[in-house]
């Protein structure tokens, strides 16, 4: 009867009582069976450790600014590049004069360039000039060397001479007729008393022999140069030359 009292009078002397904070419960240990899950518990901070003491011999040394360099690859690099613009401009500015002074040479001194007039003149001359003296018959042969007098000077007299000399020694007994056509012309320079030209040209050769039946006929065609001077008003043929 006294035990049931005391604890009803314990109770009321408990819930009387103002409620009182509980205490974390102790971290068990993991893997404890039966155990309550960890709780959280705040570590405690440390306190920061005090400076330490300056030693006597420190010396305090001024903060330099680091220094903006930049590297020697680079400025080497940037010392060739202005170099080589100084060179670019050097070579550009000497071949500009150097075009400049070819084409005022050229256009002084070259007319075919720029006299259309004189340029089909002297065409016109020596294409007539070839077609008289590289065609040979030979039942007239009176007419080739006539030609020949009239429009070759210098070099050309002997050099057309060793030329045509196989052709006059066959022309009697094989009756030969050699014609020659200009088809086209060059003029290669031109100036106020010379030119030069590449003359193109188509050769007919055909023997009328009784010992040639029936009549044999050969073509070929023919390049080469020639040199003319302006002598007496008139273009003539000064040198030929047939590419060795």
């Amino acid at each position: 009867m006294s035990t049931t009292r005391h604890l009803i009078n314990r109770q009321r002397r408990l819930a009387a009582a103002p409620p009182t904070r509980e205490r974390p419960a102790a971290r068990p240990r993991p893997g404890t069976p039966g155990t309550a899950p960890p709780v959280a518990v705040e570590e405690p901070v440390e306190a920061p450790a005090p400076d330490e003491p300056e030693r006597a011999d420190a010396v305090d040394e001024p903060v330099r600014a680091p220094r903006r360099t930049r590297p020697r690859r680079a400025t080497v690099l940037t010392a060739a590049l202005a170099l080589l613009t100084v060179l670019l401009g050097g070579l550009a500015a000497w071949s500009a004069s150097r075009a400049s002074a070819l084409h005022d040479s050229v256009a002084t001194g070259n007319t075919a360039l720029t006299d259309t007039a004189r340029t089909s003149e002297v065409k016109g001359t020596i294409a007539q000039d070839v077609n008289a003296v590289f065609s040979y018959d030979y039942a007239d042969t009176a007419r080739t060397d006539s030609a020949a007098k009239r429009v070759l000077t210098g070099r050309a007299v002997q050099q057309y001479a060793t030329m045509l000399a196989q052709v006059r020694a066959q022309a009697p007994a094989q009756k030969l007729v050699l014609t020659t056509t200009v088809t086209d012309t060059g003029v290669e320079s031109l100036t106020a008393d010379r030119a030069r030209l590449l003359v193109f040209a188509d050769q007919r050769n055909t023997a009328t022999a009784k010992s040639a039946t029936p009549a044999s006929t050969t073509y070929a065609a023919a390049m080469f140069a020639v040199d003319a001077v302006r002598q007496d008003g008139t273009w003539k043929i000064a040198a030929i030359d047939t590419f060795g």
